[in-house]
């Protein structure tokens, strides 16, 4: 068994796309709760009260709908330069860019689908104004418990074209583990639940039902408990938030979750729960898919949208 890769650290922040800006803007300050931390061009920084970078969230504005980058963040410089290396050899890097708001210099790629990829390492520490600076000095900052008052981005799900392709990719080059996926009769892998920690998962690829790539599944935000996501909900309720797929348990990963579309299209979920891997040499969990149509933990079976619908929005084919 070769020894596992430890590079990069955790998805520092994710960028998403959206044609209603302003209304977009609302729903994650006053129904999500998050806190605007900066504004630069066409791009509003956003943050949950446990992030302990400067934002988790970037939203700019676009025609369409869809995941404009990922983030990831290595553990040095020295983990930087290699897996730059390791990128550039895939001939999948598209080179080096100044930086962000809130960090330095990132190396720009994709992944086997065309998802786009930046991997930095020098980031700015969060460093709360007055109003929001906390009682103790080991959280980022206040808890003003503002609409869903979500703590943090917790994972990225994508669509990709071949699951199997992309899963080797960031298991292989950026230290993904692999704990859970889905393999159907005929072979093909359908879904794959990966991560750079002890977290159940941090990403996740799930089989593009019209063969499209580059595409976003969802972005999801943690709170700490279930109650959290009820009241979530509620709040979804009372703000005419569509709500696609109400508050219960996932088989897979066995997450808590809400699932709703934020102004701009983009599915967002709330979530909690979910499991800790501490094995170095931990089993993937290979689901079949009679094991899936039993539908989620407690039987509740998943709504049609939630395995075709993504953004961008493709038409189906004939």
């Amino acid at each position: 068994m070769a020894e596992a890769l430890h590079d990069v650290a955790r998805i520092a922040h994710a960028e998403l796309l959206t044609p209603k800006p302003d209304e977009s803007l609302r729903f994650f300050v006053e129904i999500m709760g998050m806190e605007v931390e900066a504004e630069e061009g066409g791009s509003v920084y956003l943050r949950g009260w446990g992030d302990y970078l400067r934002y988790s969230l970037k939203l700019t504005e676009a025609a369409q709908p869809g995941l404009g980058h990922m983030a990831l963040r290595a553990w040095s410089p020295e983990a930087l330069e290699r897996r730059v290396e390791a990128i550039e050899a895939t001939g999948l890097g598209q080179g080096w860019t100044d930086g962000d708001v809130g960090h330095g210099p990132a190396y720009r790629f994709t992944d086997p689908d065309g998802h786009a990829l930046e991997l930095f390492y020098e980031a700015e520490r969060y460093v709360p104004p007055e109003h929001l600076r906390p009682s103790w000095r080991n959280q980022p900052q206040r808890y003003v418990g503002r609409g869903a008052a979500v703590k943090r981005l917790d994972h990225v799900n994508v669509l990709a074209a071949d699951v199997r392709t992309n899963r080797t990719f960031v298991q292989e080059v950026l230290g993904y583990r692999l704990y859970e996926r889905i393999e159907l009769d005929d072979g093909t892998e359908t879904g794959a639940w990966l991560s750079l920690s002890i977290a159940a998962h941090e990403l996740i690829y799930v089989k593009d039902a019209y063969g499209a790539s580059g595409r976003l599944h969802h972005l999801a935000f943690w709170v700490d408990t279930r109650e959290e996501c009820l009241r979530a909900a509620d709040l979804f309720v009372d703000n005419g938030v569509y709500i696609e797929a109400a508050p219960s348990k996932h088989a897979v990963a066995a997450g808590f979750f809400l699932y709703g579309y934020e102004p701009g299209g983009n599915r967002i979920e709330v979530t909690t729960g979910g499991y800790f891997v501490y094995d170095p040499d931990y089993e993937p969990v290979t689901w079949t898919a009679a094991e899936r149509a039993r539908g989620q933990f407690w039987g509740v079976h998943t709504i049609e949208s939630f395995h075709t619908y993504g953004t961008p929005p493709v038409e189906p084919p004939a």
